[in-house]
Protein backbone atom coordinates (compact mmCIF):
# COMPACT_ATOMS: atom_id res chain seq x y z
CA UNK A 1 0.00 0.00 0.00
CA UNK A 2 2.31 3.28 -1.09
CA UNK A 3 0.82 6.61 0.21
CA UNK A 4 1.12 10.16 -1.43
CA UNK A 5 1.29 13.11 -0.18
CA UNK A 6 2.17 17.11 -0.83
CA UNK A 7 3.89 18.98 2.05
CA UNK A 8 3.90 22.55 2.60
CA UNK A 9 8.14 22.91 1.48
CA UNK A 10 6.76 22.03 -2.13
CA UNK A 11 8.06 18.38 -1.88
CA UNK A 12 6.42 15.31 -2.32
CA UNK A 13 6.27 12.64 0.21
CA UNK A 14 5.63 8.68 -1.14
CA UNK A 15 5.34 6.02 1.43
CA UNK A 16 5.43 2.23 0.63
CA UNK A 17 5.41 -0.95 3.23
CA UNK A 18 7.65 -3.43 1.10
CA UNK A 19 8.13 -6.74 3.35
CA UNK A 20 9.67 -5.60 7.07
CA UNK A 21 10.84 -1.92 5.50
CA UNK A 22 8.78 1.17 5.38
CA UNK A 23 10.48 3.01 2.38
CA UNK A 24 10.20 7.28 2.59
CA UNK A 25 10.71 9.23 -0.83
CA UNK A 26 11.21 12.73 -0.78
CA UNK A 27 11.00 14.55 -4.29
CA UNK A 28 11.64 18.17 -5.02
CA UNK A 29 12.19 19.73 -8.31
CA UNK A 30 10.83 23.16 -10.97
CA UNK A 31 11.04 22.70 -14.85
CA UNK A 32 13.95 20.71 -15.55
CA UNK A 33 15.51 20.28 -12.33
CA UNK A 34 14.20 17.24 -10.15
CA UNK A 35 15.73 16.05 -6.87
CA UNK A 36 14.62 13.27 -4.92
CA UNK A 37 16.10 11.17 -1.82
CA UNK A 38 15.26 7.97 -0.12
CA UNK A 39 15.31 6.27 3.68
CA UNK A 40 14.55 2.66 3.87
CA UNK A 41 13.56 1.61 7.60
CA UNK A 42 12.99 -1.66 9.26
CA UNK A 43 9.43 -1.34 10.76
CA UNK A 44 7.74 -4.29 9.86
CA UNK A 45 4.20 -4.93 8.05
CA UNK A 46 1.78 -1.93 8.31
CA UNK A 47 -0.93 -2.84 10.22
CA UNK A 48 -3.22 0.27 10.07
CA UNK A 49 -2.52 2.71 6.97
CA UNK A 50 -0.19 5.29 8.23
CA UNK A 51 -1.64 9.13 9.61
CA UNK A 52 0.45 11.88 8.60
CA UNK A 53 0.47 15.23 10.21
CA UNK A 54 1.56 18.06 8.01
CA UNK A 55 3.79 20.62 9.91
CA UNK A 56 5.24 23.64 8.79
CA UNK A 57 8.34 22.42 8.63
CA UNK A 58 7.37 19.24 7.01
CA UNK A 59 5.55 16.18 8.55
CA UNK A 60 5.47 13.49 10.83
CA UNK A 61 4.13 10.17 10.39
CA UNK A 62 2.90 7.56 12.85
CA UNK A 63 2.98 3.93 11.60
CA UNK A 64 1.36 0.93 13.46
CA UNK A 65 2.96 -2.29 12.52
CA UNK A 66 2.69 -5.55 14.35
CA UNK A 67 6.08 -4.44 16.21
CA UNK A 68 4.44 -1.59 17.60
CA UNK A 69 4.21 2.46 16.74
CA UNK A 70 7.01 4.28 15.03
CA UNK A 71 7.39 7.75 14.24
CA UNK A 72 8.97 9.34 11.02
CA UNK A 73 9.97 13.20 11.10
CA UNK A 74 10.42 14.63 7.86
CA UNK A 75 12.07 18.19 8.14
CA UNK A 76 13.53 19.67 5.24
CA UNK A 77 15.36 17.15 3.30
CA UNK A 78 16.21 15.12 6.81
CA UNK A 79 14.05 11.86 7.92
CA UNK A 80 14.20 11.21 11.00
CA UNK A 81 13.21 7.95 12.46
CA UNK A 82 12.06 6.67 16.14
CA UNK A 83 10.31 2.86 17.28
CA UNK A 84 10.12 1.39 20.05
CA UNK A 85 13.47 -0.03 19.57
CA UNK A 86 15.12 2.90 18.99
CA UNK A 87 16.62 5.21 22.03
CA UNK A 88 16.70 8.33 19.80
CA UNK A 89 15.87 9.42 16.70
CA UNK A 90 17.94 9.08 13.78
CA UNK A 91 18.37 11.51 10.69
CA UNK A 92 19.35 10.71 7.25
CA UNK A 93 18.94 12.10 4.07
CA UNK A 94 19.97 9.06 2.09
CA UNK A 95 19.33 5.76 1.60
CA UNK A 96 19.78 4.31 5.38
CA UNK A 97 18.56 1.60 7.86
CA UNK A 98 18.49 3.21 11.54
CA UNK A 99 18.88 1.12 14.20
CA UNK A 100 20.06 1.54 17.74
CA UNK A 101 20.88 -0.80 20.86
CA UNK A 102 21.79 -1.20 24.12
CA UNK A 103 24.47 -3.04 25.39
CA UNK A 104 27.51 -2.86 27.86
CA UNK A 105 29.98 -0.57 28.21
CA UNK A 106 32.92 -2.12 25.91
CA UNK A 107 35.65 -3.37 27.56
CA UNK A 108 38.99 -1.30 26.63
CA UNK A 109 41.50 -3.16 24.05
CA UNK A 110 44.64 -5.12 25.30
CA UNK A 111 48.21 -3.15 24.00
CA UNK A 112 49.13 -4.82 20.54
CA UNK A 113 52.47 -6.64 21.40
CA UNK A 114 55.16 -5.41 19.88
CA UNK A 115 56.14 -7.63 16.44
CA UNK A 116 58.76 -10.15 16.22
CA UNK A 117 62.02 -9.06 14.39
CA UNK A 118 62.15 -10.18 10.75
CA UNK A 119 64.16 -13.13 10.32
CA UNK A 120 67.47 -13.03 7.49
CA UNK A 121 65.95 -14.07 3.72
CA UNK A 122 67.87 -16.36 1.60
CA UNK A 123 67.27 -16.68 -2.19
CA UNK A 124 69.59 -18.42 -4.05
CA UNK A 125 73.08 -16.54 -4.00
CA UNK A 126 71.44 -13.49 -2.25
CA UNK A 127 70.60 -12.66 1.39
CA UNK A 128 68.94 -10.25 2.90
CA UNK A 129 69.08 -8.89 6.85
CA UNK A 130 67.07 -6.34 8.97
CA UNK A 131 69.12 -6.16 11.96
CA UNK A 132 71.25 -4.14 10.86
CA UNK A 133 69.79 -3.62 7.86
CA UNK A 134 72.68 -6.20 4.75
CA UNK A 135 71.95 -7.27 1.42
CA UNK A 136 74.31 -9.44 -0.20
CA UNK A 137 74.27 -10.90 -4.04
CA UNK A 138 77.12 -13.20 -4.99
CA UNK A 139 80.39 -11.29 -3.85
CA UNK A 140 78.82 -7.61 -3.54
CA UNK A 141 77.28 -6.54 -0.28
CA UNK A 142 75.62 -3.38 1.39
CA UNK A 143 74.95 -2.57 4.35
CA UNK A 144 73.20 0.44 6.39
CA UNK A 145 73.23 1.13 10.29
CA UNK A 146 76.29 -0.80 11.02
CA UNK A 147 79.23 1.38 11.22
CA UNK A 148 81.73 -2.15 11.60
CA UNK A 149 80.53 -3.52 8.48
CA UNK A 150 82.90 -2.51 5.20
CA UNK A 151 82.83 -4.13 2.34
CA UNK A 152 85.47 -6.53 0.94
CA UNK A 153 85.14 -5.62 -3.04
CA UNK A 154 85.46 -2.09 -4.43
CA UNK A 155 84.11 -0.80 -7.43
CA UNK A 156 85.39 2.43 -9.92
CA UNK A 157 83.48 4.98 -9.62
CA UNK A 158 83.71 5.62 -13.52
CA UNK A 159 83.44 2.75 -15.18
CA UNK A 160 81.98 0.30 -12.20
CA UNK A 161 84.85 -2.59 -12.95
CA UNK A 162 86.11 -4.66 -9.95
CA UNK A 163 88.94 -3.56 -8.47
CA UNK A 164 91.64 -4.55 -5.59
CA UNK A 165 91.73 -2.80 -2.34
CA UNK A 166 95.28 -2.15 -2.62
CA UNK A 167 94.67 -0.37 -6.41
CA UNK A 168 95.48 3.31 -6.88
CA UNK A 169 93.84 3.53 -10.36
CA UNK A 170 91.15 1.44 -12.64
CA UNK A 171 92.84 -1.42 -14.42
CA UNK A 172 89.94 -0.72 -16.76
CA UNK A 173 89.39 2.36 -17.44
CA UNK A 174 92.32 4.53 -15.84
CA UNK A 175 90.18 6.29 -13.31
CA UNK A 176 91.97 7.06 -10.32
CA UNK A 177 90.69 5.69 -7.08
CA UNK A 178 89.72 7.61 -3.95
CA UNK A 179 91.75 5.55 -1.05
Amino acid sequence: MAIYSELPTGQRLYLDNQGLQTIVTLASGAVGQQQQSSSSFATGVWTQEPQIEIIPQGAIIEIITETGPHRIQIQGSSIGFSSPHTSGVSQSSQSTTATSFSSSPMQPMQPMQPMQPMQPMKMGNMSMNFAPMEMEMGDMKMSMGDAKTVSKTRFCSQCGAKVAATDRFCSSCGHQLQQ
